[in-house]
């Protein structure tokens, strides 16, 4: 019977790979890559193929997702396949359907598990990982309309206390991305149509720029502010803090920069 395994690569680069992942990698028989569902801006693939000591295959989107019973599984029903992928890997909801499609095709599939954004946004921050709420993407269509859905889901998880965690999309096929500021002036927009205060030019929140890189930024403050930054090339991710422990108040202006009078009126 074959396997297909699931590897994480991490959030920068390929010294994220774990060494469970790169041991697993040298085990297959064939080496599968995505690189749509997030960007990894320092990895060098050469490098990586080097450390694992095998060939990759680099797919696209239309050949994991509308390819896989002709591109993937055949090879995982014949022997043992690794496919790498940025983050952790079962994140992205894709993964778990090519991870079903293999099962109903009677392959065995295992994870290995390794960074996440959701995990890694939250220690970066020092913000504690439990208190998130409901997740929030960003497609890149929201520089032009940011969906009210999305909106909401931002403004129950502040209601509730919860911090909202949002993905700006990087759409790498078509080399698009939604930025920071272009994500909070959608968000001030939506708030004011509906004439709420979920979002406005004094509302805390965090920007943070490609995640665990030597660049890395991170910053947090009011909207007004977060959106006369430069935060560079992607990925971004937002934070929009909800009501805080004293030690994730003190974190924010220790790790992130935020002022005072910003954090206490958040606890």
């Amino acid at each position: 019977m074959g396997e297909l395994v699931f590897i994480g690569l991490g959030l920068h680069d390929e010294f994220g790979l774990s060494l469970r992942g790169e041991a697993e990698g040298r085990k297959c028989d064939c080496l599968f890559a995505e690189f749509y569902t997030g960007v990894m801006p320092g990895l060098n693939l050469e490098n990586l193929k080097k450390s694992i000591g095998k060939p990759i295959q680099v797919l696209s989107r239309r050949e994991v997702e509308e390819q896989a019973e002709q591109v993937i599984l055949p090879k995982a029903k014949a022997g043992k396949v690794g496919f790498l992928v940025p983050g952790d890997p079962m994140v992205a909801t894709t993964h778990v359907d090519l991870r079903l499609r293999a099962h109903k095709a009677g392959i065995e599939t295992r994870i290995i598990h390794s960074a996440s954004v959701a995990s890694a946004a939250a220690g970066a921050t020092g913000l504690q990982s439990y208190k998130f709420g409901r997740t929030v993407t960003a497609p890149v269509s929201w520089q032009e309309d940011f969906p009210e859905s999305a909106y909401m889901r931002i403004r129950n998880n502040l209601a509730s206390g919860l911090h909202s965690l949002v993905l700006l999309e990087v759409d790498v096929e078509n080399q698009r991305h939604i930025t920071i500021p272009q994500a909070l002036k959608q968000l001030l927009t939506v708030s004011k149509r509906r004439s709420e205060n979920t979002v406005t030019p004094e509302t805390l929140v965090v920007g943070i720029a490609r995640l665990e890189a030597p660049n890395m930024i991170i910053r947090a403050g009011k909207v007004s502010e977060l959106m006369q930054t430069d935060f560079g090339e992607p990925p971004h991710v937002l934070i929009f803090p909800g009501q805080l422990h004293f030690v994730e108040a003190e974190a924010l202006q220790v790790f992130c920069g935020a002022r005072k009078d910003l954090v206490n009126k958040k606890q």
